[in-house]
C-alpha cells in the first residue's frame, strides 16, 4: 500500500518497495509529507502553488492611500472605517479609547459601567455586543501600569524563543535549522515590544498563540502529549481576544483526531467555559445598548487573497518589504510548514491556513491588525520552505528539475 504512517517521533515512514522509498535518497532532506501522493496530486499542488506565489506579488496587502500604523504615529487625521463622508478620526484612535478603559480601570471604575458610554462618545459601535472588547486585557493593563507592560512583553517573547528553541531540538530539527527557525520566531515575536501598542489585544493574544504552541507537543495516539502549560497560555489568550477560538478548536480536533481523550476533554471544556462567558459579557452590553445606536459596519466583506495577505504583512514586519516580496513570503511562510516532518509541521499549516481563510472572508481593511494573531509564530515556516518545495518537486516527478526520483 502506497499509504504513510507517523511514526511515535513523528518523523514519516515510508513503506518498503515504494515510489517515495525510492525517492526518499535524492530527496534527502526534503519534506517527504508528499511522498504517497499521486503523480497527479503534487503536480496539481505544485501549479496551485506557484499561482498563488504569482498572485501573492501582484494583489494589494495596503489598502490605497494609507500606511500601517505599526510605523509609528501618524500626523493628521484619516476618515472614519465604513462611513463615507464621515467626520474623520486620529489613525490611532482604536489606541486612546484602550488606553481611556485602563485609565478608568486604574481609577477604580467598573468596565462595564463605563465602556458602552465611552466607546458610543467615541463615535465607536456598540450594536452588535460583540463590537465592545472583552476586559480581560484593560484589567491587566491596569493593573500591571507602564513598568510591568514593558516586562511581561520582555519575557513574553523571551519565553516564546525559548519554548520554540526547545520544541525545535526536540523534534530533532538540526541546531543550524533550529537556529535559523528560532531567529525567524523572534522576528514575528519582536513586534510584542512595541511599548505604544500594549493596549491592542490582537499583540497579546498573538504571543500568547505562539507560546501555546511552542510550549504544545502533539502525543502519539492514544498516549497523550505535553498541553498543560499551552493550555494556561491558551486560555489567557481566549480570554484576551475570542480570535482565539481557531486556535484552540484546532488543538481541540487534533487532540480528538490522536485518540488523547483527556487533553480532548480539556479544549473542549475551555470552549465550553468561554462561550459562557461571551454570552456574558454580550449580555451585559446588549442591556445597554440603545435603539439608536447605529450596527457596526459588516466584518464579512470577502477581500480576497488580499484580506490574507494584507492582514499578516500590515500587523508584522513584513510591511517594511515592498509587496511583490512581502506577498509571496507568507505564501512560503504558510506552505513551508508541511516541510517539518512532525505532526506540528501538518498542524502549524492548518493553522496557518485557516486563519488566512478566515481573513479572506472576514475583516475590513481597517481590521488589518487581526494579523498579528498569526504573525508571532508563521514566519518560522519559511525555514522549512525549501525541504516542503523539494519534496513536492519529487512527488511531482518533474522532468529536468534539481531534484529527482
Amino acid at each position: 500500500m502506497g499509504v504513510d504512517v507517523l511514526d511515535t517521533a513523528g518523523a514519516l515512514s515510508v513503506p518498503a518497495g515504494s515510489t517515495a522509498e525510492a525517492a526518499a535518497p535524492a530527496a534527502a532532506g526534503a519534506a517527504l509529507v508528499f511522498a504517497a501522493w499521486p503523480v497527479w496530486f503534487a503536480r496539481l499542488v505544485l501549479a496551485l502553488l506557484a499561482a498563488f506565489l504569482v498572485a501573492s506579488a501582484l494583489v494589494p496587502v495596503a489598502k490605497p492611500g494609507s500606511r500601517s500604523p505599526w510605523s509609528g504615529p501618524v500626523e493628521g487625521p484619516i476618515p472614519a472605517a465604513g462611513k463615507p463622508g464621515a467626520a474623520a478620526k486620529p489613525y490611532d484612535e482604536d489606541i486612546a479609547l484602550y488606553e481611556a478603559a485602563i485609565a478608568r480601570i486604574a481609577r477604580g471604575e467598573a468596565y462595564y459601567d463605563f465602556i458602552v458610554p465611552e466607546q458610543r462618545a467615541r463615535d465607536y459601535p456598540v450594536n452588535p455586543a460583540i463590537a465592545v472588547r472583552l476586559p480581560t486585557l484593560a484589567y491587566l493593563d491596569a493593573w500591571l501600569g507602564t513598568a510591568g507592560q514593558i516586562a511581561a512583553a520582555i519575557a513574553l517573547m523571551l519565553a516564546i524563543i525559548a519554548a520554540w528553541w526547545r520544541k525545535l531540538r526536540e523534534a530533532g530539527v538540526s541546531p543550524r535549522l533550529a537556529r535559523m527557525a528560532t531567529a525567524l520566531v523572534f522576528v514575528g515575536a519582536s513586534l510584542g515590544l512595541n511599548r505604544h501598542y500594549f493596549p491592542l489585544h490582537e499583540l497579546w493574544a498573538g504571543g500568547l498563540i505562539a507560546l501555546a504552541f511552542g510550549l504544545h507537543r502533539i502525543g502519539a495516539r492514544g498516549q497523550g502529549g505535553r498541553w498543560h502549560g499551552a493550555f494556561a497560555a491558551a486560555a489567557l489568550a481566549l480570554a484576551i481576544r475570542e480570535h482565539t477560538l481557531p486556535f484552540v478548536l484546532l488543538l481541540t480536533v487534533t487532540a480528538l483526531w490522536q485518540r488523547n481523550w483527556r487533553e480532548a476533554a480539556a479544549w473542549s471544556a475551555l470552549v465550553a467555559v468561554f462561550l459562557a462567558a461571551l454570552a456574558w459579557h454580550v449580555s451585559l452590553v446588549s442591556s445597554q445598548v440603545l435603539p439608536s445606536d447605529p450596527h457596526s459596519a459588516p466584518w464579512l466583506v470577502l477581500r480576497g487573497l488580499s484580506g490574507w495577505l494584507g492582514n499578516v504583512v500590515q500587523s508584522s514586519n513584513l510591511r517594511w518589504l515592498p509587496h511583490w516580496l512581502s506577498g509571496p513570503a507568507v505564501i512560503l511562510m504558510t506552505f513551508g510548514w508541511l516541510g517539518w516532518n512532525r505532526r506540528e509541521g501538518l498542524f502549524a499549516f492548518l493553522l496557518a491556513a485557516g486563519y488566512g481563510v478566515l481573513f479572506m472572508a472576514a475583516g475590513r481593511w481597517d481590521n488589518f491588525y487581526w494579523g498579528a494573531m498569526l504573525a508571532p509564530v508563521i514566519f518560522a515556516g519559511i525555514a522549512f520552505a525549501p525541504r516542503a518545495l523539494s519534496g513536492l518537486v519529487v512527488a511531482a516527478r518533474i522532468p529536468n528539475s534539481p531534484v529527482k526520483p
